[in-house]
């Protein structure tokens, strides 16, 4: 059994329960030996003695395990400990999708592709990998303190073979896909639907079909066509509309063949909005609103019979006997449906119906929630509070925890208590109380409690050094405040004035401003400009100027200078100025030695005042110097070269001597001219290198 402040696998201590579900607890902890916060998932006590049930949870270990990437929930560890089953996994602190779209009621098409971008990455990541989450929903994506977008909850993901996945198992109705909702199989492409919806929610700031009951939303999912997101919000670009369309097709044909098609429309819609680009095929029948056939009535019926009729404590199989019979009973109300459509319709509804409450109602058994955000249930179950008055606080916290119940501690000075035993509650014994309701008690801080002072208005680092000089231990939080500024303290737990015993942690929550004024600047270093504009955007804020400089701290083509510095706050809308690494300093060199006229030894023949050709060419075959001169020396001057060397090149032109010719039968001298030579000097020089 779990207990606060045990310590498991030799390094994590747990400190309190953050979530539960139908199979597994999860807890905040400590690992010691990294010294840093972690989430623990543990499988409950019930079901770590069953088979199946520890095979499943090991399973979803080894299926989130491989999976390393920076937009998903990462497993750290996975171990068995005196038949305690646990999964370590990194703890994210933030806000699930869910709450920041109810939060905000609706999110603009900028933050929405950004936010889907980011779901996209870490989703392509366990494609790539072979493995399918099959519970895409906002309630499974988390937004961290830093804006970093994470996949949560592998808990029904599946590795995938070369052939589909079959499984009655079903994500949440809203969000599945109409495969999943016909208990058919599901792959890559279910997971691309329920981002669709997801990218709906975010731009409208509601779920595209609804009903009373989960039944009627699933049929809706099967039947009714998808509504246009521009009729809720007509300021939707029209090519992001289009790639929600194509992401929720009917047909899984007809959705985007695979994560990277849509990532690369979804970037193209936040650069490009303007543009028509994506690639919608007509919708026909197959794609179209799409009436229960017979064979889905029949498979639907088979899949309820097999979880109708259990098998038996000595693990007998359920009688096929009955399935045929009950088959056979079908086929004539086909029969029957063919004339009286109306009831017929009916009757089908009513199988689907059945099948699909089961299948959820076995979801709720054997899935466990994401391990930050516990799932919202329809039904609140409640549980008898204990008798906690004369246990040691940790004992108590732990009763309370055990029973689904958070808590919460005051201390009073008392003579008649020993420290840290429990003097109250505020919820008296027998009393019924829901599960998740928080308990507050009150705790004996003996007679030698110190007094925790007020530390309203202080900063941080006053607020620690005076709680550390008291023998306290801090612990800090953050959040908005509308009346304190920035890095000082906005409340703290236990307040001032109480008396705590020595050595107790004290919380102190430090502002960061107004929320709706101010936002997070992140690290955009490091990053490629594309990602960089979309984490801009993505945190509310804009795209300032764009410059280029020579670095060798940041790889070419990476951003190397941001103009407010991460972690600093600032308000929405602010312009980032960046700066793109061209990588290192490239070394230039510089040639202004005067050219000389060709010497005797290069051009004994040469005479001064002939016209020469002279070129002056870099090693690299750039040309400085191209023309015909006859006054020397030439006067140069040429800088940013790229290349140490070059050469001259200088062409002129010669008469050969004069020949005489005598004609033999005239005995008539004749003088003929010597004939043009062209002669070429070559010279090769030393370019100079620029110093800094």
């Amino acid at each position: 059994m779990i207990k606060l402040g045990m310590m498991i696998g030799d390094r994590y201590e747990i400190l309190e329960k953050i979530g539960t579900g139908g199979m597994s607890d999860v807890y905040k902890a400590k690992c010691h030996k990294l010294n840093r916060y972690v989430a623990v998932k543990v499988l409950k006590q019930e079901f770590s003695e069953n088979a199946n049930f520890v095979s499943k949870f090991k399973s979803e270990a080894q299926a989130a395990a491989g999976l390393m990437h920076p937009n998903i929930v990462n497993v750290y560890d996975v171990g068995e400990e005196n038949g305690i089953y646990y999964i370590v996994m990194e703890l994210v602190e933030g806000i699930t999708l869910k709450n920041y779209i109810e939060k905000k009621a609706r999110l603009n098409y900028k933050e929405a592709v950004s936010i889907a971008i980011q779901v996209s990455l870490g989703i392509q990541a366990a494609h790539n990998n072979h493995i399918i989450h099959r519970d895409i929903k906002p309630q499974n994506i988390i937004i961290s303190h830093e804006g970093k977008v994470k996949v949560a909850d592998f808990g029904i993901a599946k590795a995938a073979t070369s052939n589909t996945i079959t499984s009655n198992v079903m994500g949440s109705v809203h969000y599945a896909s109409p495969e999943q909702a016909r208990g058919g199989y599901s792959d890559e492409k279910s997971d691309i639907y329920s981002l669709g919806i997801t990218l709906f929610e975010m731009l409208t700031g509601r779920v595209p079909f609804n009903g009373d009951t989960t039944v009627a939303i699933a049929i809706k999912q099967i039947q009714e066509p998808m509504p246009s997101p521009r009729e809720f919000v007509p300021e939707i670009p029209q090519c992001v509309e289009d790639i929600v369309l194509k992401c929720c097709q009917k047909s899984p044909d007809r959705r985007y063949r695979s994560v990277g098609e849509l990532l690369a429309d979804l970037k193209h819609s936040l650069v490009h909005p303007e543009d028509d680009f994506v690639v919608c095929e007509d919708p026909d029948a197959e794609g179209a609103t799409r009436n229960i056939t017979k064979e889905d009535m029949e498979q639907l019926n088979k899949i309820r019979l097999k979880d109708e009729v259990l098998p038996s404590e000595e693990g007998g199989e359920y009688d096929e006997g009955y399935e045929e019979e009950r088959g056979s009973k079908m086929e004539k109300i086909s029969t029957i449906l063919a004339v009286t459509a109306g009831i017929g319709i009916f009757i089908i509804l009513f199988i689907l119906a059945i099948g699909l409450i089961k299948n959820l109602s076995d979801k709720a058994q054997t899935e466990p929630d994401s391990p930050i955000q516990v799932e919202d249930i329809d039904t609140v179950e409640y549980v008898t509070m204990p008798s906690v008055t004369g246990l040691k606080e940790v004992d108590a916290r732990n009763a309370l925890s055990n029973l689904g119940l958070t808590s919460t501690v005051e201390y009073q000075e008392s003579d008649t208590y020993d420290l840290n035993v429990v003097i109250s509650a505020n919820i008296l014994t027998g009393e019924e109380i829901a599960k998740g309701s928080t308990v507050t008690l009150t705790v004996s801080a003996g007679t030698l409690g110190v007094e925790v002072p007020v530390l309203g208005g202080y900063t941080r680092d006053e607020a620690e050094s005076k709680l550390t000089s008291l023998g306290f231990l801090v612990n800090v939080t953050e959040d908005y405040s509308d009346t304190v500024e920035v890095g000082r303290v906005v409340s703290q737990n236990p307040v001032g004035g109480v008396k705590v015993p020595k050595g107790n942690v004290i919380t102190i929550c430090i502002s960061k401003g107004k929320e709706e004024l101010k936002t997070r600047v992140p690290s955009l270093l490091g990053l490629s400009e594309e990602e960089a504009t979309i984490v801009i955007y993505e945190n509310q804020l804009t795209i300032g100027t764009v410059g280029k400089i020579y670095t060798t701290e940041y790889p070419e083509g990476t951003v190397c200078y941001q103009s407010e510095p991460q972690g600093s706050y600032v308000n929405p809308k602010t312009a980032i100025d960046i700066k793109i690494s061209l990588g290192a300093v490239a070394t230039t060199y510089y040639f202004d030695d005067p050219i000389l006229a060709p010497t005797t030894e290069e051009a004994p023949d040469y005479v001064p005042g002939t016209m020469v050709h002279v070129m002056l060419k870099t090693e690299g075959g750039q040309i400085l110097y191209d023309r015909d001169t006859s006054d020397f020396p030439l006067t140069t001057s040429f800088q940013g070269l790229s290349s140490s060397r070059g050469t001259i090149i200088m062409t002129y032109t010669v008469l050969g001597e004069a020949t005489t010719v005598t004609n033999p039968e005239t005995g008539e001298v004749t003088t003929v001219p010597g004939e043009k030579q062209e002669k070429t000097i070559v010279r090769e020089v030393d370019f100079k290198k620029n110093q800094g």
